[in-house]
C-alpha cells in the first residue's frame, strides 16, 4: 500500500506540475488548446515531461520502492567485493563511480538507473547475492554498468517521451474529428464534454497497448547491448552462466517502473510486450560474439 501511496502521489504531483508548465506556456505565447499547434504543445508538454521528470526521479523512486539502502560505510566483506567491483567496472567503462545499494527480494535481480551516467545507482537484491556466485554476481554488476555506460536511461525515456506525445496527440486529434463530424449543419450535438473524454480515454489505451510494444522492443534491443558490454567487462562465459543460472531460477518480481533496466525480466505470452529478450536468444547472442 505504502508503494501504490507513493506512486499516486508522485504521479498526481507531475501531473500539477505540467498542467502549471502549460499554462504558462499557453499564456505567453498566445496559443488556442483547441488549435492543431496547441493539442501537439499539449502532447508535447504531458508527453516529454513526465518522461523526464520520471527520470530526475528514478533514483529516488528506485529506492523508496524497493527498499534499496546504498552502502555508504561497507560493512561485510560482500559490501566491500560489491563497491570495489563496481569501482573497478565503472573505471573500465569510463563513467563515473555509481550508488551501489541492496534491497530486499527473493528473487535474483538487479537495477541501474540514474539521470545521467555520472549519477547512476546499481543495485542487486538480497536473493542476487544469496543464490549467485561471485563471478556471476560480477557479471549480473557488469550489466548494470553497461546499461549506465551505453547511456540506455536516458534513450529510452527519449522513446518513452516520444510515444507518449504520439499516444496523446492522436487521441484528442481523432476524438476531435469525430466530434466534428457528429456535428449538425449549425454546430451543435457532437460528443459533449463527458463522450469526448471517453472517447480519449479509451483511445489513449489502445495506442498505448501498442506504444508499450514499441518501448519493449527498444528495450530488448538495449539487453543485448548490455549483456555484450558485460562479456567485455568480465567474459563471454560469466555472462552466459549467470543467465543459466537466471533461467533456473524464479521469474523477476520486480515492478514495471523499474523492470526496464533490471538484469532479469518478466515472462510474457508475446515476445511483443516482453522488456528483456528470452534467455534463450541471450545466451545464443552472447555465443556469437
Amino acid at each position: 500500500m505504502k508503494r501504490i501511496g507513493l506512486f499516486l502521489l508522485t504521479n498526481i504531483a507531475v501531473m500539477l506540475v505540467l498542467s502549471i508548465v502549460l499554462s504558462i506556456i499557453f499564456s505567453v505565447f498566445g496559443l488556442d488548446r483547441s488549435s492543431m499547434g496547441g493539442l501537439l504543445v499539449l502532447a508535447c508538454v504531458f508527453g516529454f515531461g513526465g518522461s523526464f521528470i520520471s527520470l530526475l526521479m528514478s533514483k529516488w523512486m528506485a529506492k523508496k520502492s524497493t527498499g534499496a539502502v546504498v552502502i555508504e560505510e561497507p560493512r561485510n566483506s560482500t559490501e566491500h567485493w560489491l563497491i570495489e567491483t563496481v569501482a573497478k567496472q565503472a573505471k573500465q567503462a569510463g563513467i563515473a563511480m555509481p550508488e551501489v545499494a541492496i534491497y530486499p527480494a527473493e528473487d535474483m535481480n538487479a537495477f541501474a538507473t540514474g539521470a545521467s551516467k555520472d549519477k547512476a545507482l546499481v543495485a542487486v537484491s538480497t536473493g542476487l547475492l544469496e543464490q549467485m556466485s561471485q563471478d556471476e554476481v560480477e557479471a549480473v554488476l557488469a550489466h548494470e554498468v553497461s546499461h549506465v555506460a551505453n547511456g540506455d536511461m536516458i534513450t529510452l525515456a527519449l522513446i518513452q517521451g516520444i510515444v507518449n506525445t504520439f499516444v496523446i496527440f492522436a487521441a484528442r486529434l481523432i476524438a476531435g474529428a469525430i466530434d466534428s463530424a457528429t456535428k449538425d449543419e449549425n454546430g451543435e450535438g457532437g460528443l459533449g464534454t463527458f463522450a469526448y473524454i471517453g472517447v480519449v480515454f479509451v483511445l489513449e489505451m489502445l495506442f498505448g497497448v501498442l506504444a508499450s510494444g514499441v518501448v519493449a522492443y527498444f528495450s530488448r534491443k538495449r539487453e543485448f547491448s548490455a549483456d555484450a558490454g558485460a562479456a567485455k567487462l568480465t567474459s563471454a562465459s560469466q555472462m552466459r552462466a549467470a543467465l543459466e543460472r537466471l533461467n533456473r531460477g524464479n521469474e523477476s518480481q520486480m515492478n514495471s517502473t523499474m523492470m526496464a533496466f533490471g538484469i532479469n525480466g518478466k515472462r510474457s505470452f508475446a515476445e511483443f510486450f516482453m522488456s528483456h529478450p528470452p534467455i534463450e536468444k541471450r545466451i545464443a547472442a552472447l555465443n556469437n560474439l
